[in-house]
């Protein structure tokens, strides 16, 4: 049965912190809340983490992952960055956007968009979320907490315990800002484009029409 631990969403306890990046270094699977929705979260070595969250969520095996990073630098040790896709990101991070861009050799190949070769990153203005990646000192993979025939992501740490306590290892009990997945921008051509409309306002990017 998974670990529950609350953290306060304001300043969260540097203890219950540490236990949750302690049990990411020992292969663990995580549900964290996030400033969009609640996500699934392991770190990028982790081989059998990408296997977990797909089985738990039904997803096949060309769905694309996300990397939830600490802050700029991190993220621009995981992307190319051009001075347009530069001023788009920086102006909207961070927050609830996931921005899609060619990797670079930092990203290990089975993460990658097996064509594009790109892969989306993102930075959580988020609390909690925060202080997990500062306190692990690496990016994370990610992906919404989305259970297949549900139409929302799980917005709460019960909802979270009740859905998947038997195949997560740690469930963090913590505000999120909401119950939608991130809004989603490709940059990787160079214009940005929105291909998912979520928690993100994507009115300051150019509208994909894919939903």
């Amino acid at each position: 049965m998974a670990t529950l631990l609350t953290i306060h969403p304001v300043d969260p306890q540097p203890r219950l912190v540490a236990q949750v990046a302690q049990a990411l270094r020992d292969g663990g699977l995580v549900a964290l809340p996030t400033d969009a929705c609640y996500a699934l979260a392991a770190l990028l070595g982790n081989q059998q983490a990408k296997e977990r969250i797909r089985q738990i969520r039904h997803l096949d095996a060309r769905h694309h992952y996300t990397l939830m990073c600490h802050d700029f630098a991190q993220l621009g040790q995981l992307v190319r960055l051009g001075n347009a896709a530069f001023r788009s990101v920086k102006a909207a991070t961070p927050g609830p956007y996931t921005f899609i861009l060619p990797a670079t050799r930092e990203v290990p190949r089975r993460l990658q968009h097996e064509r594009k070769r790109t892969v989306g990153v993102r930075i959580p203005d988020h609390r909690v979320a925060q202080a997990i990646l500062a306190e692990v000192g690496e990016p994370l993979l990610t992906s919404s907490l989305l259970l297949p025939g549900d139409p929302e992501p799980l917005a709460t740490g019960e909802d979270v315990q009740d859905a998947l306590g038997a195949v997560v290892d740690v469930i963090v009990d913590g505000d999120t800002s909401g119950c939608e997945p991130t809004t989603v921008v490709d940059l990787s051509a160079g214009v940005p484009e929105v291909v998912r409309a979520g928690a993100g306002d994507p009115s300051r990017f150019r509208w994909a029409g894919v939903d």
